[in-house]
């Protein structure tokens, strides 16, 4: 029997695809695994940048003639993972830290005259700053196991008061050669890194230096570093 659409009597017409080879099927992946790669590697560059820059600007790029008042830290210390104690009790890790420029002392919790002047300076200096002052925080570690008078405590309102031992600490900061660990103040960077340490015995003449270095510092990390954590 025979049928009347003409169709019918075309042959049937087949496209036949070829299945790629394992060879071709693992230079694919290997090619998007690479472009994977580059692709993040040029996302992590683009943000690292700005903090590239300022530091090559602070570390490398120095006018003639113009010297840092602090001992820059080199390599620099991250901060260390330590539980410390506030003074209400509370247990903060130091690398809860991060964040901010940090202005560090270091004193027993007794406080006498050299550790009051220190607080007294970190004050000054974090007040000289102006509007920039919110950039940084003044830190005062207590390297042993006396509490704080409460004397104190009023001038301390905006400051982080955190016990740490010695022990511990030493694992961290280091004082210059021949010289007490809370002879200096140190500085630590938003990222954490303990990074440069100022000279023993800081006055109130001298601290007009350490504001230059601050100030410094703050410009040249303008435009990645923000107020807050």
């Amino acid at each position: 029997m025979s049928s009347d659409n003409p169709r019918d009597d075309q042959p049937l017409g087949m496209t036949v695809y070829s299945m790629p080879s394992p060879e071709q099927v693992s230079t694919g992946e290997g090619k998007r695994t690479r472009m994977g790669r580059l692709k993040m590697l040029i996302v992590f560059l683009v943000c690292a940048a700005p903090v590239a820059a300022s530091y090559f600007t602070y570390y490398v790029v120095r006018p003639e003639g113009r010297r840092n008042f602090g001992e820059l830290i080199d390599p620099q210390r991250p901060l260390p993972d330590i539980n410390a104690t506030a003074l209400d009790g509370k247990v903060v890790n130091l690398r809860s830290l991060k964040g901010q420029w940090l202005l560090v002392t270091v004193a027993g919790g007794a406080c006498e005259a050299a550790c009051q002047n220190y607080l007294y300076l970190q004050r000054q200096l974090r007040e000289s700053l102006g509007k920039e002052k919110d950039r940084v925080d003044r830190v005062w570690i207590v390297n042993d196991a006396t509490p704080v008078a409460d004397a104190l405590k009023p001038a301390l309102r905006d400051a982080t008061v955190l016990q740490v031992p010695e022990q511990q600490l030493a694992t961290w900061l280091e004082p210059q050669a021949g010289q007490a660990l809370g002879a200096h103040l140190y500085l630590v960077d938003p990222m954490g890194n303990w990074m440069m340490r100022f000279p023993a015995n800081l006055t109130l003449e001298n601290a007009s230096k350490v504001k230059a270095d601050l100030e410094r510092l703050l410009r040249a990390s303008a435009s990645w570093d923000n107020a807050g954590r």
